[in-house]
């Protein structure tokens, strides 16, 4: 395996989030998850603040393949 350069913890989430849905691993996809969102939203808010953050394509294709684990895994 070859090694990954990481510029962000939230890349880092996303690999592992990546890989656990991969894995079809709903319960750990779903901490991870959560982790990738404070991740990528620390240090946000406040009264002035504004959404500036963009999802990537790896973000997007997670979280569709995340809703697509989530709804087969309910029957």
């Amino acid at each position: 395996m070859s090694e990954k350069s990481f510029e962000r913890l939230s890349d880092q989430v996303l690999a592992a989030l990546t890989l656990a849905l991969t894995q079809k691993d709903l319960a750990v996809a779903e901490l991870l998850n959560r982790a990738l969102e404070m991740a990528m939203t620390r240090g946000a808010g406040g009264k002035s603040f504004t959404e500036r953050r963009e999802f990537t394509e790896g973000v997007e294709k997670a979280m569709t393949q995340l809703d697509s684990l989530r709804k087969s895994s309910r029957g």
